[in-house]
């Protein structure tokens, strides 16, 4: 095992400037979809996923997996996104025990006006600010970190 050490002051800093950077941005986003689109991040994140499947639905456990959302919030944000009509439950196999969701036509709708927007904040926030040479090495940093994040079974995939 690998002895633990304190950060030093600079470490401090940057851990600091990091986090606090990233919450800041995370809420500026958050705060965009909602006041221009009316969705939640949770919601955008649900619709997204299912208008990028490769079929017409998604079981919930395919969903919560893809979310990596316990089953229960999906559960939760389900049955909160049906009432707003953006998805609707399907239901197949033998007495019609596998449930899976699907857009609706107000869920498509939903994220494809929503998708161009966000696209453009992310842009405006995070990426109009950076060099190349700053994009490469924060794309080289998070590959990094996924990596040895799941391949050491530290994260939920």
């Amino acid at each position: 095992m690998t002895e633990t050490r304190d950060l030093d002051p600079e470490e401090w800093e940057l851990w600091g400037a990091w986090t606090r950077a990233q919450r800041l941005l995370t809420q500026e986003l958050d705060r965009a979809l909602q006041r221009d689109f009316g969705i939640s991040k949770a919601e955008f994140s649900v619709l997204m996923t299912l208008w990028r499947a490769a079929g017409p639905e998604l079981r919930v456990g395919e969903l919560s997996e893809s979310l990596g959302w316990e089953k229960s919030r999906v559960s939760h944000q389900l049955t909160r996104m049906e009432k707003r009509g953006f998805v609707a439950r399907t239901e197949s196999g033998a007495y019609g025990r596998r449930t899976g969701i699907k857009l609706t036509t107000e869920g498509r709708s939903a994220v494809q006006s929503a998708i161009t927007g966000h696209a453009g904040n992310i842009r405006r926030h995070f990426f109009d600010t950076l060099t190349p040479r700053q994009a490469d090495a924060i794309r080289a940093w998070s590959e990094q970190m996924i990596e040895r994040m799941e391949s050491h079974g530290d994260v939920s995939a």
